[in-house]
């Protein structure tokens, strides 16, 4: 089962530079991520939201691939590479994998203007090493499905160093 975490920024880019740093600790095998997004709001209050994966970009090329591959027995290979990454790009782009899109939309609306916040989905973590490594980043937990011991020692290693 995944564990949800929502984390407020101040600023813009902060929630994106603590995503990147998710991502390296991902590749060290110390956290594992189901879906990372950054949700930013403008100076006029538009809500952006920037998924880690353009399911409609990998879809086409799953798609692509295999149209092609069923067009070179049919021996029409282009019609069915453009069959292929149209189908699979509609279908990217209609999957909703990880957090769902309305509940990022509503929460960040509340934001003020100018800031971030990272939605996480996390399968698995080593919470003593990622803890260490989130030390002094900052940001307000907002919502999560941890412990309430385990959120605030979340909030503690965000706020290390902090003002």
């Amino acid at each position: 089962m995944s564990t949800l975490v929502v984390v407020a920024y101040d600023d813009g880019f902060q929630a994106e530079e603590v995503r990147l740093k998710l991502r390296k600790l991902q590749k060290d095998y110390l956290i594992d991520l189901e879906d990372a997004v950054v949700a930013t709001k403008d100076d006029k209050g538009k809500v952006k939201l920037h998924q880690a994966i353009n399911l409609a970009g990998a879809g086409a090329l799953s798609g692509g691939f295999w149209g092609a591959l069923i067009g070179l027995i049919f021996m029409m290979p282009l019609l069915g590479a453009a069959v292929g990454a149209s189908a699979g790009a509609i279908s990217g782009a209609l999957a909703d994998v990880g957090i769902d899109d309305k509940f990022m939309k509503e929460l960040a609306a509340s934001m003020k203007e100018g800031s971030s916040v990272l939605f996480l989905l996390v399968r698995k973590v080593t919470p003593d090493k990622v803890l260490e490594e989130l030390q002094g980043t900052g940001g307000k937990v907002l919502k999560t499905s941890l412990t309430h011991e385990d959120e605030a020692k979340l909030q503690a290693a965000l706020s290390a160093g902090q003002g």
